[in-house]
């Protein structure tokens, strides 16, 4: 098994910048990517960036890649997802996923994490 913790989401304005964490325990060995996903409310969650552990790969939605940032340090084994220039269609709550190959599906994401909360406001 594999945990998933997400920090550092928050209410920022618009504009503004975030970095969330996502902080993996457990038979992580067992996966090799670490992606980011987002669901707004009443909308399907979507997929936002993945990257190896390696960091061979990394890939991002493409609306996204030019404020949104994915990284990783894997002493810590943690992965991060800086937010920069955000704006009210951000909010969502952003959730992490461990799988083997950085997917945009979501089927392809063993464990998840609870999610953390982003609010953008105007």
């Amino acid at each position: 098994q594999v945990q998933l913790v997400e920090s550092g989401g928050g209410l920022v304005q618009a504009g503004g910048s975030l970095r969330l964490s996502c902080a993996a325990s457990g038979r992580t060995l067992n996966t090799n990517t670490m992606g980011w996903f987002r669901q707004a409310p009443g909308k399907e969650r979507e997929f936002v960036a993945a990257q190896s552990w390696s960091g061979s790969r990394t890939t991002y939605a493409d609306s996204l890649k030019d404020r949104f940032t994915i990284s990783r340090d894997n002493a810590k084994n943690t992965v991060y997802l800086q937010m920069n220039s955000l704006q009210p269609e951000d909010t969502a709550v952003y959730y992490c996923a461990a799988g083997f190959l950085p997917s945009t599906r979501m089927d392809e994401y063993v464990y998840w994490g609870q999610g953390t909360q982003v609010t953008v406001s105007s």
